[in-house]
């Protein structure tokens, strides 16, 4: 990448160094119990000492059997099948332009693999927009070479998206030394590549899909050249026949230079033939574009193997872009789009920011200034991703439920009650989020309300969606597009709840497309609730639960939502959850919870999976009087916990864990006592 791009970043990293994470040998301090995502060079490391939190590590000396945080970094969740319904306006297309997001999520080093306690994090949730997602970073004092953490590839998965892990060989000018590139590509005495295979068997063993490839130290001649090239060829075999990808960026050139294109041409068609698709740097102009896809075309590739960047890290939706070039709205699109750093949506954003000021900015970046993808602003100079590219959705199986949980939040709920006043953040314990955010249609021309993600209260997890306005017309909410099958025994069960105000709810259940891009679903509205409450069903802490027969209602539901009649005004809403089962299904528990090492109050606990269907798991502290506090969430089969003290008068401290299945339902626990 150019090199200007590294500013920000290896600052960042340098400001946020925590105490080393890794040791082996028992008993370990706290510092060492704390697991980390991985990072590497690709053999030799540099000369001196790391700095403080940094631990320097060979690629090419791993493996997996002796790999001690592994148990906490491999992602659990498969890559799910997505599918395309009906576009939600007229100019965005599917089958052409696509969008890969090169983000960094955290620094290289000390980068917590399971979430921390604070709820200031990219916590990305418009992943309909998505093909492809980079886990951005490296830099010559800590490490070349990321794994990306669990937690990232466990909620890219659930929507559909494959995540790459990256490898950065920096400019001389921000550290970068020749000799890792060559050490990248040595070859073993049978002619092989060896740091490709281990490359293939991070990705195998951590759950992730594949690398990028980004070779940007100077000074390599032809013969690295043809290296590089063999290298990259070698990875992409062996990647295919494990089922995951390789990107090449726009950097290194067939004869060894580093000379960055900003188009696919002769000197670097051979590394695009090479790999699955290629980064073309910010270089581009509206004519190596257009060329760049031709000659796609010319190889028999398609054109949208090429990714346009666009670098968002310094302004964002204030970047100056020249669109057209790229995703045209009156002809086919000339190649996709690369966004380069669209975390600026958080980091913009001015201290203290609260999850709520986060998700406003991600909503205009990704859904445009009018905050709904079915009614693009056609003023606005920002060409949001909703405007050209179609969403795609995940929703195609029963059971399905979502708390809209989005991955971050101020407190922990459960049915409605805080069982821990932390902040927190767990991308893996993010739900299928709405792949609309947020498409609203009012009757009759009435006044929108706002409509988004709330963090002051919710049913499970740390959010809700909260509807506010004057409703001064019936109001239909797009939640899910679905391809969902209805049964004999198909229900819908909705919890929700009115802070102010008095609201009628209808459920929207539409069992076919719109015929027409960027029309409404042809919904049947079936009661949820009265005025004032109307149909049986559960009320917790102010949540109701109303379970809905989908009478009359035959195939597949295609997009489900909500309809809002007011009565009374202004009003203030909350869906809490939703879900669609045939039956409830509950998990069994996981067996032989246990402390695998302790320092003082730090603890790492692993246990035995239960069979079957599993969503995520739950660890709670059981206090003297019985009260239970939440103390964290994973998709993995180890948790590390942090900082522990023991309450007034306890001797050992007392845990619970559960398995939570799809529609939210706990196991039984399985439980462990720990001595202080």
């Amino acid at each position: 990448m150019n090199p200007t791009r590294r500013t920000v970043l290896l600052a960042a990293t340098a400001a946020t160094m925590l105490p080393s994470s890794r040791a082996t040998a028992a008993p370990r301090s706290a510092a060492a119990l704390q697991p980390y995502a991985s990072y590497w060079y690709p053999d030799s490391l540099p000369s001196g000492s790391p700095g403080t939190g940094i631990t320097w590590r060979s690629l090419k000396s791993w493996r997996a059997a002796d790999d001690p945080d592994l148990a906490f970094n491999a992602a659990s969740v498969p890559l799910a099948t997505r599918f395309t319904p009906t576009p939600a306006n007229a100019t965005a297309r599917s089958g052409q332009a696509r969008i890969q997001s090169l983000v960094s999520f955290g620094p290289t080093s000390s980068n917590p693999s399971q979430g921390s306690a604070t709820a200031d994090y990219y916590a990305f949730g418009h992943w309909a927009y998505v093909d492809e997602l980079v886990f951005w970073g490296g830099s010559s004092g800590e490490g070349l070479i990321l794994a990306p953490n669990a937690p990232i590839v466990d909620a890219a998965h659930r929507h559909g998206v494959p995540v790459l892990g990256n490898i950065f060989l920096p400019p001389v000018a921000y550290g970068g030394q020749l000799r890792w590139t060559r050490d990248l590509v040595q070859k073993d005495a049978a002619g092989r590549y060896p740091l490709a295979e281990r490359l293939v068997a991070v990705a195998a063993a951590y759950g992730f899909d594949g690398w990028f490839v980004n070779a940007e130290t100077g000074g390599g001649d032809s013969v690295l050249g043809a290296a590089m090239l063999g290298f990259v060829r070698e990875l992409k075999s062996l990647a295919a026949a494990r089922g995951q990808r390789v990107t090449w960026y726009d950097s290194m050139t067939v004869n060894g230079a580093v000379s960055w294109q900003g188009a696919l041409n002769g000197s670097n068609q051979a590394f695009f033939e090479a790999a699955d698709d290629m980064f073309v740097d910010f270089r581009w102009t509206a004519s190596s574009l257009a060329s760049s896809g031709t000659r796609a075309d010319q190889l028999g590739r398609s054109r949208y193997e090429l990714w346009a960047g666009v670098d968002m890290e310094a302004s964002g939706w204030n970047k100056s872009v020249n669109w057209d070039a790229i995703v045209p709205s009156g002809r086919a699109h000339v190649t996709s789009l690369g966004l380069y750093r669209p975390e600026w949506t958080r980091n913009q954003l001015p201290s203290p920011r609260t999850p709520e000021d986060f998700h406003a900015a991600d909503d205009h970046f990704w859904s445009g200034r009018s905050l709904d993808p079915s009614r693009p602003d056609a003023t606005d100079s920002w060409r949001a991703p909703a405007v050209s590219v179609a969403d795609r959705s995940t929703v195609a199986s029963l059971p399905f439920a979502s708390v809209f949980n989005t991955g971050h939040g101020l407190r922990w709920y459960e049915e409605g009650a805080v069982t821990s006043d932390t902040p927190w953040n767990h991308l893996g314990l993010q739900d299928r989020m709405p792949s609309r955010q947020w498409v609203v249609r009012t009757e009759g021309g009435g006044t929108r309300p706002a409509v988004g993600f709330d963090f002051a209260d919710a049913w499970r997890g740390g959010s809700s969606v909260l509807v506010e306005g004057e409703l001064d017309a019936p109001t239909v909410v797009d939640v899910y597009a679905t391809r969902l099958p209805i049964g004999v025994d198909t229900v819908v069960e909705l919890t929700h709840r009115t802070d102010a105000g008095a609201v009628n709810v209808e459920l929207a259940v539409a069992t076919a497309e719109p015929g027409v891009p960027g029309t409404t679903p042809p919904y049947s509205y079936l009661p949820v609730n009265s005025v004032n409450g109307g149909l049986a069903g559960d009320s917790v802490n102010g949540w109701q639960t109303a379970t809905v027969r989908l009478t009359g209602l035959t195939g597949t539901i295609h997009a489900l939502g909500v309809r809002l009649t007011a009565t009374e005004g202004p009003v203030k809403w909350r869906l809490g959850g939703i879900a669609v089962r045939d039956a409830v299904e509950t998990p069994a528990p996981p067996t032989g919870l246990r402390v695998t090492a302790a320092s003082g109050g730090d603890l790492r606990l692993a246990w035995n999976p239960a069979p079957g269907a599993v969503r995520h798991h739950t660890l709670h502290r059981v206090l003297p009087d019985g009260a239970r506090r939440f103390l964290g969430g994973t998709c993995q089969n180890g948790y590390f916990l942090g900082g522990l003290q023991p309450e007034q008068g306890e001797r050992a401290a007392r845990f619970e864990l559960r398995a939570v299945g799809e529609l939210y339902t706990s196991s039984a626990p399985v439980t462990l006592t720990h001595p202080w």
